[in-house]
């Protein structure tokens, strides 16, 4: 991040059951420019999409929270709000099913841990280089994305 971060009109919901973790995050995107929502879990992010007045351009959510994991908190999300991106972030996804489930769902994965530049760097691309989720994607963009993200 540069000290002159020009202001962004992108909404972010960031959902994560780690308090200091989505707090982190938080101020990385709003020192970005970006207005920021939180959830400490799937049903609370659910809600929030369902009750923000104006659109939220991208979820950004870990992989492992109890009740509601990522996977399928960005499937229900996909359903109900196609036009929100999805960016989910974990330092352990389970097994190679998940890699395979987002590469085909367009979803961009950021691995744990990560640095500011990193995250602020994924974000961005997720925001200007994303398909949406199961549809095909010629984005070079997001094709790059991949390619660092998704070992």
């Amino acid at each position: 991040m540069t000290d002159t971060a020009s202001p962004r009109s992108e909404t972010i919901l960031v959902v994560d059951d780690e308090p200091a973790l989505r707090e982190l995050i938080r101020v990385v995107l709003k020192m970005n420019g970006y207005r920021v929502l939180e959830a400490g879990s799937g049903q609370e992010a659910l809600r929030i999409l369902a009750s923000s007045p104006a659109p939220i351009h991208l979820m950004l959510s870990d992989v492992l929270m109890p009740d509601m994991n990522g996977q399928e908190l960005a499937e229900q999300t996909h359903q109900r709000y196609p036009e929100t991106r999805i960016l989910l972030i974990s330092g352990y996804t389970g097994t190679s099913d998940f890699f395979d489930w987002a590469t085909q769902a367009g979803v961009v994965f950021l691995p744990k841990p990560f640095n500011v530049e990193d995250l602020e760097r994924v974000v961005r691309e997720a925001l200007d280089g994303y398909c949406p989720l199961y549809e095909t994607c010629d984005s070079q963009l997001h094709e790059t994305a991949l390619s660092w993200t998704i070992p």
